[in-house]
C-alpha cells in the first residue's frame, strides 16, 4: 500500500516546482497544497506516522506552536523530524564556494531544537549527522 504524501509550503511558486518535479518522477501519492504549517491540521485530516520539516525550522517565528501542530496531527509514537543546518558561521558553510544557508545567529542547534517542541510533548529519540553541513533532530510523540 502506497503512502500517502503531503506537501505543504506557503510559497506557491516551490508548490508547482515540487509537483512538476514529482510529476515527471512518475510518483502519485502526493498531495500539494499551498498554505502554512501552524493549520496542518486543517490540510492533514487523520493522524500521520511522520511530519518531516527541512532547512525552515530555524526562521519559524513560533516554534512551539508549530510543534504543537506537529503533535496534534501525528499517531502516538510517531516522529517530527527537523532538518537544520549546524550551527555554524554562515562563512564556514559554502557550497560552489559561496556560503549557504541560514544566518549564523539564526541556526540552532539538535538541543534548541528540542526545547523548542518539548512544551508540544515532543521528545528528542536521536540526531543523525547529514553530511556536510545537516544533521536530522528526530523527535517522538509520547505513545501516552
Amino acid at each position: 500500500m502506497a503512502r500517502r504524501v503531503v506537501a505543504i509550503d506557503l510559497d506557491s511558486g516551490m508548490v508547482d516546482l515540487a509537483r512538476a518535479r514529482i510529476t515527471a518522477a512518475g510518483v502519485t501519492n502526493c498531495v500539494f497544497v499551498v498554505g502554512g504549517a501552524y493549520d496542518l491540521a486543517e490540510f492533514v485530516r487523520r493522524p500521520v506516522d511522520l511530519v518531516l520539516i527541512a532547512n525552515t525550522f530555524h526562521g519559524v517565528p513560533d516554534k512551539t506552536r508549530l510543534a504543537r501542530a506537529v503533535a496534534a496531527v501525528l499517531k502516538p509514537g510517531s516522529r517530527f523530524v527537523v532538518v537544520n543546518w549546524h550551527r555554524r558561521p554562515r562563512e564556514e558553510t559554502t557550497i560552489l564556494g559561496q556560503p549557504r544557508g541560514p544566518k549564523t545567529e539564526m541556526r540552532m542547534t539538535p538541543a534548541d531544537v528540542a526545547a523548542a517542541v518539548a512544551p508540544a510533548g515532543l521528545r528528542p529519540k536521536r540526531v543523525v549527522e547529514l553530511l556536510p553541513y545537516h544533521y536530522a533532530a528526530i523527535l517522538e510523540k509520547a505513545t501516552t
